[in-house]
């Protein structure tokens, strides 16, 4: 079931305490992303959105899966954009190239997180969601790499996410699962730079900066 701009506005303020009172703004070209800012990652070359769901991986590590996913109106691909722990990073602060980021599943809470499993089709490193609200660890910890000039992250800006432990970025191609996620494709890690590594903010509730107030 798709999600309006609205009725994600509301479940930010249902679901999630940090957000308070804060004003939340649909994303428009060229927006700045900030901390605390739900989004869609959108896999340059294919299309696909940055996916997860309740359901395990059958082999690897047996955590919840990430896909890649077809269809533009999906709500399990939003991703809440969030600091790593300890961190003096604060909900509205803009994110520079080369910062440590986590992205929380909005849906299951869980933690885009990898490793050094086997993914399932490829064999390259398995990306999974792991953890909750309260568990978190350094393997959910993912560079921001911005392609070009730019220095801090805005909406239309062609970037990469380089997993911190594996050196992994992550990665998707068109190659499909064909039972349980059923059209769906592979989304995993490689430690090369490739064309496929490419992802772009897409969709969302984006907040404004804390610096332009």
């Amino acid at each position: 079931m798709a999600l309006s701009f609205f009725a994600l506005a509301i479940l930010l303020l249902t679901f999630d305490s940090d957000y308070g009172s804060t004003p939340v703004s649909a994303a428009s070209e060229g927006v700045q992303i900030t901390y605390g800012s739900v989004i869609k990652l959108m896999h340059e070359r294919t299309k696909f959105r940055l996916h997860s769901h309740d359901v395990p991986y059958g082999s690897g590590s047996g955590q919840q899966s990430v896909t890649g996913f077809p269809n533009v109106d999906d709500s399990n691909s939003y991703w809440v954009v969030r600091a790593i722990p300890d961190s003096n990073l604060k909900q509205g602060d803009t994110i520079k190239s080369g910062t440590l980021i986590r992205l929380q599943h909005m849906r299951t809470r869980k933690w885009l997180h990898s490793h050094l499993h086997a993914s399932p089709i490829s064999g390259n490193l398995e990306v999974s969601c792991f953890g909750s609200d309260g568990e978190s660890d350094t393997g959910d910890h993912w560079r921001l790499e911005i392609e070009g000039s730019g220095k801090t992250w805005r909406q239309d800006q062609r970037v990469r996410l380089r997993h911190v432990d594996t050196e992994g970025y992550l990665h998707s191609h068109d190659r499909k699962y064909t039972r349980i996620a059923g059209g769906q494709q592979e989304v995993c890690g490689v430690r090369e730079k490739r064309p496929d590594n490419v992802w772009l903010a897409a969709e969302g509730v984006y907040l404004p900066s804390a610096e332009s107030k």
